[in-house]
């Protein structure tokens, strides 16, 4: 039974790069997910304001709007394990530095504000790297099972990371937490270390910096398919996954759980999204992956909904879960489906230009979804995006490039740079 779970889910595993590559993804998401827990409640606890925290959580992705098609060059342009493991070091450094001002009592709102920023340009870097390395580890028939276990550390870590700090946050303290999430990133670094494979994209030397950053852009832009995705994933993360401003005063006003409460919610969430990974990695069908995009877009908003007008902790959590492997599987399908038809030339710019839509949005989301909420309170909000990503969805089916990927005839090939 083992060997045909091992043969059929987890088959990218066997190559040891991309394993190595899978636990320092796997332990830098707990780090991540578990300071946004962490720094979110911090910034609540200190100004009684989802605003506040919702500005900290604009500050950490706002780097994803403007870092990321330089990001994507850089990974195009040198060594890709290189660049991977200078973010994991500078990150190492950012936490052992936000460990640091909080034990002598300097972690202002202000503070957060900024190490946020800083903590959300190396994450960024990280991740659009990270996007580049996986398809030059295993070979190209592995490709979807690689990019499915890829996003299962990314996203599933928000299970481990907020698990972990959930008894430090409870029984000691915060500190405890944020020293946790720098001994996460020590371990990432170390794994990083270890890879192997050397490889970079193709960059125009003859060229100027500005015009092989357009290059992604142009590219981006005038394929119809990658664009019709990039799109689309924009709406989905403005519209339902900008929750972690959210969470803090919706586990305070609706569940009465405070800090506890929002590592719990945020582990359901990861809960739900290790789950739906894993399952994805599993599916080869094409017609069945375009099918499951299509029904994890609307279950998207329904689950958001769903969390945001409840108040009781037995369905918060259950739609929790149901909305963390809904939102998961649709992003997990929507980075499968960019990265299969893009080439390793663009790669590393295509990504950072991806990174740019999704980041920005939800940025922005997370900082307007705070205020708003101050405004009126957080399941009115959620229930309107919910709603709102639910049309969307339904309507995108008359959209041709994205009918095709809903049901599809055939399995997409690689469109030339």
């Amino acid at each position: 039974m083992f060997q045909t779970i091992s043969s059929r889910f987890l088959l990218a595993l066997q190559y040891r790069d991309f394993r190595t590559l899978w636990t320092a993804n796997l332990l830098a998401g707990a780090s991540a997910w578990a300071l946004i827990v962490a720094r979110g409640w911090l910034a609540y606890d200190l100004t009684g304001s989802s605003l506040w925290v919702g500005l900290v959580t604009f500050m950490a992705m706002a780097p994803r709007v403007f870092a990321t098609p330089a990001i994507g060059f850089i990974a195009d342009r040198f060594d890709r394990q290189t660049v991977l493991s200078w973010t994991y070091g500078l990150n190492l450094a950012h936490n052992v530095a936000l460990a640091v001002l909080f034990t002598m009592g300097m972690a202002g709102p202000w503070a957060l504000v900024v190490l946020a920023l800083i903590n959300g340009t190396l994450r960024t870097s990280q991740q659009t790297t990270t996007q580049s390395l996986v398809p030059n580890l295993v070979p190209r028939e592995n490709l979807l099972n690689a990019l499915a276990l890829n996003e299962a550390t990314q996203q599933g870590s928000r299970l481990l990371g907020p698990a972990a700090i959930a008894p430090l946050l409870f029984l000691l303290n915060i500190e405890a937490a944020l020293w946790l999430c720098s001994g996460f990133y020590l371990l990432g670094l170390i794994q990083t270390l270890r890879i192997n494979t050397r490889s970079r994209g193709n960059i125009d030397r003859s060229k100027s910096l500005s015009q092989n950053l357009l290059a992604g852009f142009n590219y981006v832009y005038s394929t119809p398919v990658v664009l019709a995705m990039v799109l689309l994933a924009l709406f989905h993360c403005s519209l339902t996954m900008s929750y972690e401003s959210l969470l803090p005063v919706l586990s305070e006003e609706a569940l009465s759980a405070g800090s506890s409460g929002v590592s719990l919610l945020m582990a359901a969430v990861g809960a739900g999204v290790l789950a739906s990974s894993v399952t994805l990695a599993g599916v080869r069908s094409n017609g069945i992956r375009g099918r499951l995009f299509l029904v994890l877009g609307v279950g998207s908003g329904i689950t958001y909904l769903a969390l945001g007008v409840s108040t009781l902790a037995g369905p918060s959590m259950a739609a929790a879960v149901l909305m963390g492997a809904s939102t998961a599987g649709f992003m997990t399908l929507t980075h499968t489906i960019i990265q299969t038809v893009v080439p390793d030339g663009v790669r590393g710019r295509v990504s950072g230009i991806y990174s740019m839509h999704v980041g920005g949005s939800m940025a922005v989301a997370n900082l307007m979804n705070g205020a708003l909420s101050d405004w009126f309170n957080a399941p009115v909000v959620m229930a309107i995006t919910g709603v709102g990503f639910v049309l969307a969805v339904s309507l995108s089916v008359a959209h041709f490039p994205l009918r095709q990927i809903y049901f599809p005839r055939v399995a997409p090939e690689p469109f030339p740079a």
